[in-house]
């Protein structure tokens, strides 16, 4: 049963600009492992915003957005071992899921150099 859909559409710039200021976004927003995959390509902007996007879709997806105890970094964007991106759910998000019973959470995510989108649906 389809619990909740969410989508989120950012500019690749806006995260990026936010990333280069080395003000502690990055390490608030992302996972050490996100951070580390996101920097590994060239066009890491990209995969910042998609990643970004991506945590936006899940709160959306959720319907209760991002309250008090809840770090964006505890939704990290991952892939399987075929490639697929995936969320992992740490935290206090990690706790919700098992108390609301969300058992799959699907993930698209999608860039290109001017804009990066992702859309988040959870089943229970």
């Amino acid at each position: 049963m389809i619990i909740g859909t969410g989508i989120d559409i950012i500019e690749v710039e806006r995260v990026a600009t936010k990333v280069a200021k080395e003000n502690g976004f990055t390490q608030k927003v992302f996972s050490a492992s996100e951070i580390a995959f996101c920097d590994s390509k060239p066009n890491r902007a990209e995969h910042y915003a998609a990643r970004f996007a991506a945590k936006e879709a899940f709160l959306k997806a959720t319907g209760q957005g991002l309250t008090l105890g809840y770090e964006l970094c505890d939704i990290e964007v991952t892939s399987d071992a075929m490639g697929k991106p995936v969320i992992i759910l740490h935290g206090n998000f990690k706790a919700s899921a098992a108390e609301h019973g969300w058992n799959k959470i699907h993930l698209s995510l999608s860039h290109v150099q001017a804009m990066a989108c992702a859309v988040v649906i959870i089943e229970k």
